[in-house]
C-alpha cells in the first residue's frame, strides 16, 4: 500500500525563566511571513539530518542566544490539521528551564526581537502558541514537586528565601515556610555557605548552594525527592 505524506516536523520551546519573584516565558517575535511582527515560541523546522533535540537547541540558540542547561520533551502538537497556515506542520513541544540574569538575549535568523513575559500577561501568540504554553507551566507544576528542577531557575547561590518563594510563585500556593525548610534541609542536598547577602532592612540572609553532584549520587542509591505541600 503506498502512502503519500507531506509533513513537516518543527520543534518550540516553552523556556521558563525566574526573576524577581515573577515567572516568566521566553518569547521571539516572528521576522518573516504571515505571523511577521507576532510574538511566538523559539522553535522552527527540524533539519532532515538532525535529532529533536538538537534542532530545538539550535533554534533556541539561533532566535534568542541562550543555552538551557535544562530540557526535556513536552507534548506533540499535530491533531489540528490547520495550526500552520503553510503546511501540516506537527510541532514536539520542549520544556526549558534558565536563570534569565546568566544569558542576554540576542534575536537573529528567524526573529526580530526576544524578550522575556510574566506568565500572567502574555499577548496573543502565533500559531496554537498559547495552547503550548499551559502544557509547559502544567509539567513544571507537577515536576518541581518530585525533582529538584527549580535550582535551574535560581542563582548559583540564594538565600533559602529565594527557595521558598519560587515554589509559591510556581505552585501559586502559600507555604508553611517553617515546615518546607526543614524538609529541604533534611534532603541534604544543600550546602551552606560562609557567604552573607543583605535583604531589605531585615538580618543577613546565610547563602545555599544546590549540591547537584551528592542528589545524583542519592538518587541512585534510590533517594525520593518528594515536596508534598498542603
Amino acid at each position: 500500500m503506498s502512502i503519500e505524506q507531506n509533513i513537516k516536523v518543527a520543534v518550540d520551546a516553552v523556556v521558563f525563566g525566574y526573576t524577581d519573584n515573577q515567572l516568566q516565558v521566553l518569547l521571539i517575535k516572528q521576522k518573516y511571513g504571515q505571523q511577521k511582527g507576532n510574538w511566538a515560541l523559539p522553535g522552527g523546522f527540524v533539519q532532515d539530518k538532525e535529532s529533536l533535540k538538537v534542532a530545538v537547541l539550535r533554534e533556541l540558540k539561533e532566535e534568542t542566544g541562550v543555552e538551557a542547561n535544562y530540557i526535556e520533551q513536552l507534548y506533540t502538537f499535530g491533531d489540528d490539521v490547520d495550526r500552520d497556515k503553510r503546511a501540516r506542520v506537527i510541532s514536539v513541544s520542549y520544556l526549558a528551564l534558565l536563570n534569565p540574569s546568566n544569558y542576554i538575549l540576542k534575536a537573529t535568523t528567524d526573529a526580530i526581537d526576544a524578550k522575556w513575559h510574566h506568565i500572567d500577561d502574555l499577548p496573543k501568540l502565533a500559531y496554537d502558541h498559547n495552547k503550548i504554553i499551559p502544557k509547559g507551566l502544567e509539567r513544571l507544576k507537577a515536576k518541581i514537586i518530585y525533582q529538584p528542577i527549580g535550582f535551574e531557575l535560581l542563582d548559583a547561590l540564594f538565600p533559602f528565601s529565594d527557595l521558598e518563594n519560587l515554589y509559591q510563585t510556581i505552585l501559586d500556593k502559600k507555604i508553611d515556610r517553617r515546615n518546607f525548610r526543614k524538609k529541604i534541609l533534611s534532603f541534604d542536598i544543600l550546602k551552606e555557605t560562609s557567604k552573607i547577602q543583605n535583604i531589605g532592612s531585615g538580618r543577613p540572609a546565610r547563602l545555599y548552594k544546590f549540591n547537584k553532584a551528592k542528589y545524583k549520587a542519592l538518587e541512585k542509591e534510590g533517594f525520593i525527592f518528594d515536596i508534598k505541600l498542603a
